[in-house]
């Protein structure tokens, strides 16, 4: 038979059983199954808007032999002849990608990651959630990887416009991730597994000529006629022909290293709100219309959005209005405490390859800016996203404690009385989030749940909790950059790049754009 592409909708069986498959595929095509080639699937996205759940799927009918898988290994990165060398602030996805591409480019990449690398991250984030201290360096946000390697590893993105995806995802494949996640589009790899294939990603730039500097705080540039020249740590200077700056959505300091030196940086709307917990077996009831748990469908997920009218009467008399979103939502999930300093108290989700924790959380955002806050100062976004955390400190007992209600008491502003069960890595005292969070991040998330119950009945119940505070959803400050050049304004030579920029909003899009900014440097 023919080479052929086609576009199939599957129950989650015939998706998942090659035997099942081929007979689904035979019966589109109005052939016998012995005319079939091989098969190869090469898109699947659930469906369960429908009352039948199903997959729509593309699939590729194949010549005997020809489905050998694409992702054979690492490639052999080279360094001939470097003529640059490039000083990479940040091991994160924007980071890592970025020295990737250096390579290709026969150029020598040095990456400065204040933390610490994946194998020593771990015993900080264990202590952090067992004993409650800080390392300001090496933590859920900090360290090898980023905030997304021990955060789920979640690849969903809606930045195809401006890079190559599929490319980002054969790299993950070609380091360890399992080759699914080509297939699905909202692939994640699972937290268990990310950590070994970032340590594989470095076992590739080390081996090709590629220098890490862990441990190593970058604490100014170096600045000479308008071009930086390289950073400025504890440990010494580093020097390079360019610098790209990929520090994370929590990396103020670096905000702080721009204010003192003058240079530009701009205010950027954010979102604030709280995580959301339910048991995933009512998420699988809900989303799966109350057909039960089958072995072919995975832990079910949602994607939830909704404007809402601001509290603010001089923001309602606008006529703008608050978006209300979930964010990070985990199926099979567990929460984590994700501050990066002393007196901060900050949530996130993450889940294992196999999301199999009997919880589902994501966290429910509400939009903020500086209309919100009514100042316009550069800062103001970023004090305002301060001051809550802080609040929730106060609120756990001035320890990494989560401030906790459950949905029901919330809606109705009154404190709980007692708490649900809950998947949180650490200790949860029941606090009124009602009182805590500014007034029109309450309303706005009143709001929001209700319509989103009316989207998903039965999201409204007994048995979810709230836990804050989810504040890190993005960067309230962005360091500007030239849309041709993707050079900072004032500083030719430092590329700012991904989340800590405000260019990017997750690990795929964060690898994109360290990709484009190493192919924004001159060659020459």
């Amino acid at each position: 038979m023919e080479q052929k592409r086609i576009d199939i909708d599957l129950t989650p069986e015939e998706c998942m059983v090659p035997a099942k498959l081929r007979g689904a595929v035979a019966r589109h095509l109005r052939v016998a199954e012995s005319e079939l080639g091989e098969l190869r699937m090469v898109r699947r996205t659930l469906d369960c808007r429908r009352r039948n759940v199903v997959y729509h799927c593309v699939v590729e009918v194949v010549g005997e032999g020809a489905c050998e898988n694409e992702v054979k290994g690492a490639p052999a990165y080279t360094l001939s002849h470097p003529q640059k060398t490039v000083v990479i602030v940040g091991a994160g996805p924007a980071g890592l990608f970025a020295a990737l591409r250096c390579l290709e480019l026969d150029m020598k990449p040095i990456i400065v990651e204040r933390g610490k690398s994946v194998e020593d991250r771990k015993y900080d984030i264990a202590r952090l959630a067992r004993e409650k201290v800080v390392n300001p360096d090496s933590n859920w946000c900090f360290g090898e990887g980023g905030a997304g390697t021990y955060s789920d590893g979640k690849l969903y993105t809606r930045s195809t416009k401006r890079g190559d995806v599929g490319a980002v995802l054969r790299t993950f494949v070609e380091h360890g991730a399992d080759p699914d996640i080509m297939l699905e589009a909202h692939a994640h790899i699972g937290t268990d597994r990310l950590s070994g294939i970032i340590a594989n990603m470095r076992h590739t730039l080390e081996n090709a000529g590629g220098e890490y500097r862990f441990n190593t705080r970058v604490t100014d540039l170096i600045v000479r006629d308008g071009r930086v020249r390289g950073v400025v740590t504890p440990a010494g200077d580093i020097e390079g022909d360019a610098v790209i700056l990929a520090t994370g959505h929590s990396a103020r300091d670096i905000y702080s290293m721009f204010q003192r030196n003058g240079w530009l940086l701009e205010a950027k709307p954010f979102a604030l709100g709280v995580r959301v917990e339910h048991p995933q077996e009512l998420i699988n009831e809900i989303q799966y219309h109350g057909k039960g748990y089958s072995k072919y469908l995975p832990p079910a997920a949602y994607s939830l959005t909704t404007q809402v009218y601001s509290s603010n009467q001089a923001i309602k008399q606008s006529g703008n209005q608050h978006g209300v979103f979930s964010f990070c939502m985990c199926p099979g999930g567990v929460i984590v405490p994700a501050a990066t300093d002393g007196g901060q108290q900050v949530v996130n989700g993450m889940s294992n390859s196999r999301r199999n924790s009997p919880f589902a959380n994501s966290g429910i955002a509400v939009t903020v800016g500086l209309e919100d806050v009514q100042d316009s100062d550069v800062f103001a976004l970023l004090r305002f996203q301060q001051s809550v955390e802080q609040r929730m400190f106060c609120a756990g007992g001035d320890a990494i404690n989560a401030p906790a209600q459950r949905l029901v008491d919330f809606l109705r502003r009154k404190p709980s009385s007692r708490l649900n069960k809950t998947g949180y890595m650490g200790d949860v005292v029941s606090a009124p989030l009602h009182e805590l969070l500014p007034d029109f991040v309450v309303d706005s998330l009143i709001q929001g749940f209700r319509d989103f119950d009316r989207k998903m009945r039965g999201f409204i119940t007994e048995d979810a909790t709230l836990l804050a505070v989810e504040s890190r959803t993005s960067s309230p400050v962005r360091i500007p950059r030239d849309k041709e050049t993707l050079q900072h304004p004032q500083l030719q030579g430092l590329y700012p790049c991904g989340e800590g920029a405000g260019y990017a909003g997750g690990i795929v899009s964060s690898a994109i754009d360290g990709i484009r900014c190493v192919e924004a440097i001159p060659r020459k």
